[in-house]
């Protein structure tokens, strides 16, 4: 171990809040506890398919400990360094609405909290390392596919420059794991794999949630005095004693995180799938890559979670609002802390008022203008949104081609649309002269109000390709690399992963994975729709 011998660790999480008397994976209740001992199930024969370098640098890892046999085994749950303390977290959540009673990690286990080289701490986390207390019928274990998945994306929205938990390595484990994939009573083996998680911490609204409806109150106090101590120091009093409108401001903080995360899914084209209050981060953080997709054509009422095909509660157009639910539930979890319903009422309101500020800034910048002008740019997004539904339009390729469209007033209609015909599946087809009527008269409005605010189109293209990437993680895409990982070649997800370091740059010989979706990957599994299946 004398490569990883200088990593130090401190276990504030299992210091400061109560845990489980029991140690060890049997699956049970675990009352009056924020967290349960348990130590990650040895694999048969791990081998790294890739590290993303930019979390390695983050916690200080140099090229040598990397390529370790010492840091294989600890990605992969084989090794447990000194001062981890590894523990699964426990909490509840509403799931689809309902409450679920006790969920927690099912399949996560935390090896520690690092302390990187400026006294900060991340959590390192396996997911798919075997059973916990909290695994219900489960194994605790997850397969290659759903594993590419969680490390390609968190790396992806991460360069994005949306707010996640981030992926630092890719292991397989050697080990064969059965899934029934689509629940269709055809369970298979398939090989198994570790992804290593890293984040400040990975408490969410669950946490929270679980101790309200529990009664344990006391439980609830240090949770939200430790939460605010450690991620929010700046809302600790003074006087170190903190009171309901601590709390309050606490709240209110998380309902504005909240709020700008969701604004960054909707302003990429990001469906998380399964917006379960205990999928969502306290610290506003995108986290739990499970059936999650990318608006392709664009369509708000697609959701990319099989089990959510039919309510579609977690469909992209929903996700603002299923926000502010969710936030809703924090907030009753939060009540007995506070002991009033009016600031906690307050503060969810606020949402809604964050949520429009956000989003107008995003949708003005996704446009190249300047700024929000409410008498009309609020006209000029609805008709858009309207019209990107007539025809089948490729979201991330229209707002890339809308950059190229020239404003200058003496640009004719077809200079103006021509940027745009490579966005649609069927221009052919569906493009009609009534359409491209419509088109060419918002294409008319658009260029009138770039030109009011006096940007030349050189520096609008710029400032408009800063914001809608030209490369998003595609399900196809990372199907097409599941295939090849899973007959032994992972060049696919090592190219994809370089690809999506620079997701708004042009990347001459990359263009493949810049092209709307194919039509073969309208109905394959895993490049339509996902299950929850892991």
């Amino acid at each position: 171990m004398a490569v990883l011998d200088d990593l130090t660790f401190d276990n504030q999480y299992l210091r400061d809040l109560p845990g489980d008397r029991v140690e060890g994976g049997r699956p049970r209740q675990v009352p009056g506890a924020a967290w349960s001992r348990v130590a990650p199930t040895e694999t048969a024969g791990p081998e790294i398919i890739a590290v993303a370098d930019e979390v390695a640098e983050l916690l200080g890892l140099s090229d040598e400990q990397i390529a370790s046999d010492e840091f294989r085994d600890m990605v992969s749950g084989n090794l447990v360094l000194p001062g981890m303390d590894p523990f699964a977290m426990r909490y509840g959540g509403h799931q689809f609405g309902n409450w679920a009673g006790q969920l927690g990690d099912g399949r996560a286990i935390n090896l520690g909290e690092l302390v990187t080289a400026d006294g900060t701490r991340q959590t390192l986390q396996l997911k798919g390392s075997g059973p916990t207390p909290y695994s219900r019928t489960a194994d605790g274990r997850a397969v290659l596919r759903s594993s590419i998945r969680e490390f390609l994306c968190s790396e992806a929205m991460y360069h994005l420059g949306v707010p996640t938990t981030r992926a630092l390595s890719l292991a397989l484990s050697g080990d064969q794991v059965m899934r029934d994939m689509l629940y269709d009573g055809h369970p298979a083996y398939e090989p198994g794999a570790v992804v290593c998680r890293v984040a400040p911490t990975f408490i969410r609204f669950g946490n929270f949630e679980i101790f309200a409806a529990s009664g344990e109150l006391d439980e609830l106090r240090a949770l939200a005095d430790f939460t605010i101590r450690e991620y929010f120091p700046h809302l600790w009093p003074d006087d170190g004693e903190p009171d309901a409108s601590t709390y309050v401001a606490f709240y209110r903080e998380v309902v504005r995180r909240t709020a700008e995360v969701i604004v960054h899914w909707q302003r990429v084209g990001f469906v998380h799938g399964v917006m379960n209050t205990d999928n969502l981060s306290i610290l506003g953080l995108t986290i739990d890559y499970g059936p999650y997709g990318w608006l392709e054509d664009f369509d708000p009422d697609w959701t990319p979670n099989t089990t959510d095909r039919h309510g579609k509660r977690y469909r992209y157009g929903n996700q603002p609002g299923i926000g502010q639910w969710n936030l809703a539930q924090l907030g009753n979890a939060l009540f007995p802390l506070v002991d009033d319903a009016e600031p906690l009422q307050a503060a969810i309101d606020e949402y809604v008022v964050h949520f429009r500020e956000e989003h107008q800034r995003m949708f003005a910048g996704k446009l190249g203008l300047h700024a929000w002008d409410g008498e009309t740019d609020e006209a000029l997004m609805v008709e858009l949104m309207e019209l990107l539904r007539e025809a089948e339009t490729d979201m991330t390729l229209f707002y890339r081609g809308l950059a190229d469209v020239p404003a200058a007033e003496s640009s004719d209609a077809d200079e103006r649309f021509g940027p745009l015909r490579n966005a649609f599946y069927r221009p052919d087809e569906e493009l009609t002269d009534a359409l491209r009527a419509k088109w060419d008269a918002w294409l008319d409005r658009y260029a009138a109000r770039v030109r009011a605010d006096g940007t030349s189109d050189e520096d609008r293209r710029a400032a408009m390709n800063s914001v809608n990437p030209l490369y998003v993680m595609r399900n196809y895409l990372a199907q097409l690399a599941i295939d090849k990982s899973e007959a032994g070649d992972h060049s696919g997800v090592l190219e994809l992963l370089q690809v999506m370091r620079n997701p708004y740059d042009e990347q001459p010989g990359m263009e493949a994975y810049a092209e709307k979706r194919p039509d073969w990957a309208r109905s394959r599994v895993g490049c339509s729709m996902l299950s929850c299946s892991s």
